[in-house]
């Protein structure tokens, strides 16, 4: 699997409207998750793991308790899961994934960053079969035997393991998420995760070369900064700087 999840870390927040965006996303995110699977995060394994995530990326807690609040209520915003795939710059594949309460919207502005950019948008499946969905968890260990050995005594399909630098990163299908990311608060005290997320991780990469670079951050910017985006995967291999 090597550490290609980390290609779509996006850049960090810059500026105060960018950190805003973050929150935002966040935020919806939250109000998702807590919607769909009850607001309390004992009970609620991925908000709990939203709500870890959202606190290491500087996430206020006034932003996370609203979010769960509104969702306790019952009313607001009614959102809607839409991913949508293609080819960017260089011809790399691109899987977008949002959450939208007005898809045709969401559509159009997601199709426009790919036109603009002399991309092309495809149809749901032109690209996602050549990634896999999976769950990611890395912590600080060293013993990934004993680690492994816990995950399949609680039954968890493990797809890979690693330890690099002193760091273990579990990769299990996604449909495995909670009982995976259990077995490991149970066999490990006081886990702390470095990564504990749901992502697109590429079979292949292609490499983005030349004039293809700029076009590919000019892409890859005016889709983070759309607010219904969540997650950009791709499988762009950029020079190192």
């Amino acid at each position: 699997m090597g550490r290609a999840y980390q290609n779509r870390k996006e850049s960090m927040a810059k500026t105060a409207a960018a950190k805003t965006k973050v929150y935002s996303k966040y935020g919806r995110e939250i109000y998702m998750s807590a919607k769909s699977g009850g607001p309390d995060p004992q009970a609620n394994l991925s908000l709990r793991g939203l709500i870890e995530r959202a606190k290491k990326d500087q996430v206020p807690s006034h932003v996370i308790e609203k979010a769960i609040d509104k969702a306790k209520g019952g009313a607001g915003e009614d959102y809607a899961a839409a991913r949508y795939e293609g080819y960017g710059p260089g011809n790399c594949m691109v899987i977008v994934d949002c959450l939208t309460d007005n898809p045709n919207r969401t559509f159009g502005d997601v199709r426009l960053a790919f036109t603009k950019t002399k991309c092309k948008i495809g149809t749901p499946g032109a690209v996602s079969h050549m990634f896999d969905h999976s769950a990611i968890f890395a912590f600080k260990g060293e013993d990934e035997e004993a680690v492994l050995e816990a995950l399949m005594e609680a039954d968890v399909d493990v797809t890979d393991i690693e330890n690099e630098d002193g760091l273990i990163t579990v990769f299990t299908p996604n449909t495995e998420y909670a009982k995976a990311r259990q077995a490991l608060v149970d066999a490990i005290e006081d886990i702390d995760f470095e990564v504990d997320e749901i992502q697109f991780l590429p079979k292949t990469s292609t490499p983005v070369e030349g004039d293809d670079i700029p076009m590919f951050e000019k892409f890859l910017d005016m889709l983070n900064e759309l607010d219904d985006v969540q997650n950009v995967f791709h499988n762009a291999e950029l020079p190192e700087q």
